[in-house]
Order: structure tokens, then C-alpha cells, then sequence
């Protein structure tokens, strides 16, 4: 008994995934850092027109914070030794991502028809850094959408009943950081407009 509650605990210390994880977040970070930098020191130049968003970005937004929700319900779920909603919650936040990804490309698709050219000969810088920036954190969703697909699947593979919350936590972190972090991108493109 004792011997289980210290390796859970590790003395006090983080878990080296969630350790691990938070060094990507702080990688991650630095990157969509740099490419907002970037973006501002482009913009300064007089050939970059502005690109207005789709409202459809707003939709996607109301969707991944929902989704923050869901994922924070299921990991109180596991905590609560809940499966079911467990499962549920874990499946509605993977459908919300998928959600937004597609959301995301509407998006794209939209700007796309009204003329705005993203790439190629005669594109738009500013819109080929919002393909860069957008394009990359919707990689990350889906990202953070097949590791909740391959957790989701592990509970009706898996013959024996775990209740370790490290994984659903460790994935819950990443979550919230890529919610957290398409609210900074959009503020960040509002306020670049």
C-alpha cells in the first residue's frame, strides 16, 4: 500500500510525462512566438493587406472551449472512477475537435473564395502567414485529437481496468494549452487587423 502511494506520488515531484509535456508546451510557445513576431514586422511593410476573419472562427472558438470543458469533466470522471462518463466526455472531446479542425478549414475556404490568394505567385503575405500560424495549431488539435482517439480506443481494448489519471492529465494539459492558445491567436489577429 505504502510502496503504490509513493510511486504514484514520486515523493512530491511531477511526473516526468507531465514534466515532459510541459517542456513541449514551452517549445510550442516559443515557436507560435516567433511566427507572431514575425508577423508583425512583416505586416509593417506596405505590400501586406489586411485579411479579415470569417465568422466561422468564431464558431471554432466557442467550440474548442467547449471541448476545454469536456476534457477537464473527464479527467474529474477518471479521478471519480466514472468510466462511463469518462468514455463519454473523452469521445465528445475528440468529436469537438475533429469539429474544429474542419471549422478551421471552412474557414480557410471562405477567405479563399472571397479572393484572398494564400499562396503562390501574387498571394497575400499576411494571408500566407495566417495559412503558417492557423495552419500549425490546427495541426496540433488534431494532434491532441488522435492522442484522445488512441486513449478512447485503449478503454474498450484494454482487458484490464486501469484508473491511472496520468495519461487523461497529461493529455488534458495539452488540451487547455491549445485552446489557450487559439484564444491568443485570435485576439492576436483581431488586434493585428
Amino acid at each position: 500500500m505504502m510502496s503504490s502511494a509513493i510511486s504514484n506520488n514520486q515523493g512530491g515531484r511531477t511526473h516526468p510525462h507531465k514534466f515532459t509535456m510541459w517542456v513541449a508546451i514551452a517549445s510550442i510557445c516559443m515557436m507560435f512566438a516567433g511566427l507572431t513576431s514575425a508577423y508583425v514586422v512583416k505586416k509593417s511593410q506596405d505590400n501586406v493587406i489586411r485579411v479579415l476573419l470569417p465568422n466561422v472562427f468564431w464558431w471554432s472558438t466557442a467550440v474548442i472551449i467547449l471541448s476545454s470543458v469536456t476534457i477537464h469533466l473527464a479527467v474529474k470522471s477518471i479521478k471519480a472512477r466514472e468510466m462511463q462518463r469518462y468514455r463519454l466526455l473523452l469521445g465528445i472531446t475528440a468529436f469537438l475537435g475533429v469539429v474544429f479542425a474542419i471549422m478551421q478549414y471552412k474557414g480557410f475556404s471562405i477567405m479563399g473564395l472571397s479572393g484572398v490568394k494564400f499562396i503562390g505567385k501574387n498571394s497575400n503575405p499576411g494571408a500566407s502567414f495566417l495559412v503558417v500560424i492557423i495552419g500549425l495549431h490546427a495541426l496540433h488539435v488534431l494532434g491532441g485529437v488522435i492522442a484522445l482517439l488512441v486513449m478512447y480506443i485503449k478503454i474498450f481494448v484494454s482487458k484490464v481496468k486501469s484508473y491511472n489519471t496520468v495519461p487523461v492529465e497529461v493529455v488534458a494539459t495539452y488540451w487547455h494549452f491549445v485552446d489557450v492558445l487559439w484564444l491568443y491567436l485570435l485576439l492576436f489577429l483581431i488586434y493585428m487587423r
